[in-house]
């Protein structure tokens, strides 16, 4: 399963995804909006992506997942706005054991960080917003 969505992430599909009778570990990592960003309270992150490449690159991340670690990888992301408190990417990862499956799990999480095409915009609870990691240049965004 790999996802981008508007809606609410859910982490039992993702569980189902990599579920396997073969695999004896399972790890999981929940990247959630934290309430202060820089010293300033958050009410909200944005998120856009380019879609078309964003699902690209991290069925390739899963796949080289599988590939390094005989895990079976899960991600959904968000776009759109997400609230405090709320999840914005959920990342379920299954292996043979324990070891495996929380490298696969931290490998595809710093892997869509580091090459996934998408966009985060801190919104303040003053009314201020800034785009996060130098990401203020127009860029192209997809509906999702």
């Amino acid at each position: 399963m790999i996802a981008l969505t508007a809606e609410p992430l859910d982490l039992a599909p993702l569980l189902a995804a990599v579920g396997d009778p073969e695999h004896g570990g399972t790890a999981t990592f929940i990247g959630t909006t934290r309430r202060e960003g820089g010293g300033r309270a958050v009410a909200a992150l944005d998120y856009e992506a380019y879609e078309e490449l964003a699902l690209a690159e991290m069925r390739a991340i899963a796949l080289e997942a599988r590939e390094a670690y005989g895990a079976a990888v899960a991600i959904a992301h968000r776009v759109g706005r997400v609230g405090v408190g709320e999840p914005s990417v959920m990342v379920a990862a299954s292996a043979g054991h324990r070891p495996a499956a929380f490298a696969a799990c931290r490998f595809a999480i710093d892997e869509l960080k580091a090459r996934v095409p998408l966009w985060k915009r801190t919104v303040f609870e003053d009314g201020a917003a800034s785009w996060v990691d130098g990401c203020g240049l127009p860029h192209p965004v997809h509906a999702v």
